[in-house]
């Protein structure tokens, strides 16, 4: 007999229902003279970087908004690179600017972050947007990760008003936004991190666990419940098995939670849905 196993959140169902959304958004600015538009600086061409690029160009292209690549070399000087976000931000045309990371050790990443237009930061990148995650203002935007997940819980309609929270990982990625966006909508949020004494035991209290350490394999059977929620937000590649892989032992867990993300298929495949969103969002604020 085969053994029970968790509803699966996929992603697919929640990006397509958010960029039939964006798309009908995108076709009334341009019927009102504005076409939105995005532009992505990428330093070097790692594969990562390429990857994303090429969904988030795809994307563009099946809602309507118009976006291009500013490709600078791997070796790009500090001033080089600032004075090509500092084209962005003169430049109407482009609403929102998505600054592919990690950057070259070389370059300070900080200061390319705080070059960059807070109006036009569409991934929440500056400290202007995550202050304003922080203090629920709309300024900026959120990370687009921490947005999706966020769309994924409401999407799959997964109750968040009084539940406890589990978050593992800190990062001002996804960590820390997220236990923000989880907060404005009054779930009750635990964070862990490397020093926490007993992960698995806050992890077990929870009713929904979102992960986020960046440590394939983390999250184990010794970490759930049944009835839990687990949001799988890990993307690490598995030499061995030549797949992608998250931060959960997705093999242990799934047959004993409610319901899980899957990795891939899962929170990754919001991202460049959540991007246009936030594009959009950009070239409306723009438009009024």
């Amino acid at each position: 007999m085969e053994e029970p196993i968790a509803t699966l959140l996929l992603g697919k169902p929640v990006a397509d229902a958010l960029t039939q959304r964006v798309a009908a958004r995108v076709r009334l600015l341009r019927e009102q003279g504005t076409v939105p538009g995005l532009a992505i600086v990428r330093v070097g061409d790692a594969p990562s970087d390429l990857s994303y690029e090429r969904a988030a160009l795809k994307r563009c292209e099946a809602v309507g908004i118009e976006a291009c690549v500013v490709a600078l070399p791997a070796d790009v000087s500090q001033r080089e690179l600032l004075d090509a976000i500092d084209q962005v931000n003169a430049d109407n045309g482009i609403h929102g600017c998505l600054l592919l990371r990690p950057l070259p050790p070389h370059v300070d990443e900080a200061m390319a972050c705080e070059r960059l237009d807070p109006a036009k930061d569409v991934d929440g990148v500056t400290m202007a947007s995550l202050a304003g995650v922080f203090s629920g203002r709309p300024v900026g935007f959120a990370p687009c990760t921490a947005e999706a997940v966020m769309r994924v819980l409401g999407h799959h309609q997964v109750p968040l008003d009084g539940a406890n929270v589990t978050v593992v990982g800190r990062s001002l990625v996804v960590g820390r936004p997220v236990s923000a966006l989880l907060q404005a909508k009054n779930a009750t949020v635990t964070m862990c991190h490397s020093h926490t004494r007993d992960l698995a035991a806050s992890c077990r209290a929870a009713d929904v666990v979102v992960v986020a350490a960046g440590r394939p394999g983390l999250l184990g059977k010794e970490a759930v419940r049944a009835g839990q929620v687990v949001i799988d937000v890990g993307t690490n590649w598995d030499d061995e098995a030549g797949r992608l892989t998250g931060d959960v032992a997705f093999d242990e867990v799934a047959p004993l939670v409610s319901a899980i993300t899957p990795v891939p298929r899962g929170v990754g495949s919001v991202t460049t849905a959540v991007l246009a969103d936030h594009v959009v969002t950009a070239a409306e604020r723009s438009a009024r």
